[in-house]
């Protein structure tokens, strides 16, 4: 229960910062909408104390372990997040060198 309160803490967090005027605040508000969803995905594979190892004399597997898909999928999605932020980060900053600042209204009148 306190983990589904802090993913939505998260998106409620990242929706408020991504409709802000600033490019800078937006930018975090997309980084923690991308979190958000990491955490849900990698909670959606179970959380459990098990180690998974297969012991001598074993097939497969003892219950309970994790699921191992859902961690893939995040380590995968943190990679390319990571790539997207710089790339925002870049563009936020190329943006305010050629607007003079961040703010979105300002960019307006600029055109």
């Amino acid at each position: 229960m306190i983990i589904a309160s802090f993913i939505g803490l998260l998106y409620i967090a990242g929706f408020y910062l991504l409709l802000r005027r600033s490019l800078v605040r937006a930018a975090i508000g997309a980084l923690l909408l991308g979190h958000a969803a990491n955490l849900l995905i990698f909670v959606s594979g179970g959380l459990s104390a098990g180690a998974p190892i297969i012991r001598e004399g074993e097939d497969s597997l003892i219950s309970p372990y994790p699921d191992p898909l859902p961690q893939a999928l995040v380590l995968t999605a943190i990679v390319i997040g990571l790539g997207v932020s710089a790339y925002l980060l870049a563009l936020i900053h190329r943006t305010a060198e050629i607007a003079g600042g961040d703010d979105m209204d300002d960019l307006k009148e600029e055109e």
